[in-house]
């Protein structure tokens, strides 16, 4: 007897000896975990407390000077895109002016000259010494700490250390927002002269990743997320942004290689620059480039940005325009809740100054039919609306009809449950349907799209929603009244056109089922 009661009591001590080593060890790896950085889905605490749920209630609408000048706009050309914007656009909802990239190199790509041509014309590669260090060190102007600050021959007003800080509280004056480009990591000037890090006992060579660069720009190394200081470096940067006063954060190469195939995702870079935003105090957008961003990484983004990059760069060709319904479509669930999937910059107008970025200077390619259909998907899809065009040269009509279209716009920054009702393809092309809905009153917007080569008509069936009685239909674009549709609705559309339309229930009508026409019987009837 007394055997098994020993027996009983061993075996008791033994459990609390191991159930005590397992919540050490349970506290250790709690610790451990707490150190690591996140890499993978941002936690829902985090996600909520974060500065990203404080803007972009709504897609955000302005513009971006890449399209028009590549690398080289200056503050007198800003400056008078910024006044044209507050005349004519600001009322309309377009607030952001976004400075695009390597606004710190005094002349970029000012060796790759049509006469001297290294990569395309224009492209804004430094060039390199056999150690991969700078031949030309002027080309980065930054601080001891190598944070980049604006070249003040193209930006007077920055003189003086001031930065950014001028022109942005000169286009807050105006009621508008302020926007600059970032590329991902530190400049190689700053890794080759190991600058320090701000705050720390870090210097630039313990977090680069030498020789992470952008498949298209040499400019930058990338950040090892791992690295202690790394996170330092990053919170370093956004500081002298919110201090600059800056709303709108483009981040580039952060995913894909702005062409097929995929470069890669840096998921550690991404969540870094989400917590240097909490960290600096100031909301800012954060948009990141370029793309196609993977589906598989959504929850990451949604988690870690605003807007993101669905498209390769945009251009003014159909076959990139015709790429976005697919897109589009496969980002929908996505839409919402301050964050946007990103069809990229809208290639109207004056593009390509003086031959760059990309092909001659140029009014945009599209036709006057793909204008409607690019506004109209871009639309009722919920892309945010960033205009690429210079906007001093650009036609004032195209300007006034497209970007000034208020009942469009509506759709684009107010709607729900946006999504594509069908998809039809041909060799020749084919036709698509999409469907979103007014929060204030029940009203739908549908989108028709004939992505043919050719004229056809494209249809509206209530049944393929489970849409019942009849409807007012109002044509967006042009604002007349299109009478009233009842099971079907129905227009003939040019090659690559496109309608938008407000549907409107007419009080009291019946909502009883009707069967669709009979497309003919079936061999179990």
């Amino acid at each position: 007897m007394k055997l098994r009661y020993l027996l009983i009591i061993a075996s008791l001590l033994n459990i609390i000896f191991i159930v005590g080593c397992n919540g050490s060890n349970e506290k250790e790896q709690e610790q451990t975990k707490t150190n690591e950085p996140e890499t993978e889905v941002t936690s829902k605490p985090a996600q909520e407390k974060s500065l990203l749920k404080q803007v972009a209630e709504r897609p955000p609408m302005g513009w971006n000077s890449f399209d028009a000048y590549d690398s080289r706009i200056n503050e007198q050309e800003f400056r008078a895109t910024v006044e044209f914007m507050d005349k004519h656009l600001k009322q309309h909802g377009w607030e952001y002016a976004v400075i695009d990239y390597i606004w710190w190199n005094p002349a970029p790509g000012g060796y790759n000259t049509k006469d001297n041509f290294i990569r395309r014309y224009g492209h804004a590669n430094v060039r390199l010494n056999e150690d991969g260090s700078l031949k030309y060190p002027e080309a980065a102007t930054m601080d001891e700490y190598g944070r980049l600050l604006p070249a003040v021959n193209r930006f007077p007003s920055a003189a003086g250390g001031k930065g950014f800080k001028p022109l942005a509280d000169w286009v807050h004056s105006k009621g508008l927002k302020f926007g600059i480009h970032l590329m991902r990591g530190m400049h190689r000037h700053a890794y080759f002269e190991n600058t320090p890090i701000m705050g720390t006992d870090k210097t630039a060579q313990d977090i680069a990743k030498k020789d992470d660069h952008a498949a298209w720009l040499n400019n930058m190394f990338g950040i090892d997320h791992r690295k202690e200081g790394a996170q330092a470096y990053y919170d370093s940067i956004f500081k002298l942004y919110a201090e600059w006063g800056v709303d709108y954060i483009k981040a580039d190469d952060m995913m894909g290689a702005c062409w097929a195939p995929f470069y890669g995702y840096s998921g550690g870079e991404i969540e870094m620059m989400r917590k240097a935003i909490d960290n600096s105090g100031r909301p800012m957008v954060l948009s990141l480039s370029c793309g196609e961003a993977p589906i598989s990484r959504a929850h990451h983004l949604e988690a870690n940005s605003n807007m993101w990059r669905v498209s390769a760069d945009f251009w003014d060709k159909w076959e990139a325009l015709h790429r976005s319904f697919e897109l589009l479509d496969k980002w929908s669930p996505f839409i919402g809740d301050h964050t946007w999937p990103d069809a990229d910059m809208i290639p109207f107008g004056k593009l390509s100054l003086t031959g760059r970025p990309k092909g001659p200077e140029r009014l945009s390619r599209f036709t006057v039919p793909e204008h409607y259909s690019l506004m109209t998907l871009f639309s009722i899809a919920r892309s945010p609306l960033m205009i690429g065009a210079d906007l001093l040269s650009t036609p004032m009509e195209t300007i006034d009809t497209f970007f000034k279209n208020d009942a469009v716009i509506y759709v684009n920054q107010h709607s729900i449950n946006n999504r594509q009702v069908v998809r039809h393809e041909t060799d020749e092309g084919g036709y698509a349907v999409w469907i979103a809905e007014d929060p204030k009153n029940g009203d739908y917007f549908v989108g028709l799209f004939n992505i043919d080569n050719k004229p056809q008509t494209v249809t509206f069936e209530f049944h393929m929603e489970d849409i019942r009685g009849e409807y007012r239909v109002t044509d967006l674009w042009s604002g007349k009244a299109m009478g009233e549709a009842k099971f079907s609705f129905a227009q003939e559309l040019p090659a690559h056109g496109a309608g938008l339309y407000r549907f409107s229930r007419v009080p009291g009508s019946s909502e009883d089922w009707v069967p669709p026409a009979s497309q003919g019987t079936h061999n179990n009837q």
